[in-house]
């Protein structure tokens, strides 16, 4: 009996942590990534490609996220043909099953994967690659720890 109890309030009590640590996708877009000032644009997906939320004009489409997601796993994909976004071709420059970096021009790319979604983003000159990778790895490190 006290085993089924203390499962019942596990429970309860991982459902209550889900409810507090998502607000809403929207706010952390706006109010984590963007709001830092290290991320220009942003997006958050699940791997299945869907979008959950994004910056304004930040077009990326599900086939966008979708092979930026196989990329963790197989990233000679994207040594071929580069990771594209809201229509845009990054060339990549390097990548873990949890992290990938690409660059064009003036604009660089940091996206993480967790258990459950990706976070990409976009940020310009003059902020430096470990600024953006901070701020964005912040995030993703809390989702993860959220069970996201």
């Amino acid at each position: 009996m006290d085993g089924e109890k203390s499962q019942k309030h596990g429970i309860v009590i991982e459902e209550k942590l889900k409810r507090i640590c998502i607000m809403s996708w929207q706010d952390y877009v706006d109010k984590q990534l963007l709001a830092s000032r290290c991320v220009n644009k942003a997006a958050i997906a699940g791997h299945d490609g869907n979008v959950w939320a994004k910056s304004d004009g930040f077009e990326v489409s599900k086939e966008e996220i979708a092979k930026l997601v196989q990329g963790f796993e197989k990233q000679e994909l994207l040594t071929s043909s580069g990771v594209t976004l809201a229509g845009n071709r990054y060339i990549y420059l390097s990548g873990t099953d949890r992290v990938i970096r690409a660059k064009l021009g003036k604009v660089g790319v940091h996206c993480m994967k967790t258990q459950q979604a990706v976070v990409v983003s976009l940020y310009e000159d003059p902020i430096q690659p470990q600024q953006a990778a901070s701020v964005v790895e912040k995030l993703g490190d809390y989702l993860v720890s959220c069970g996201y």
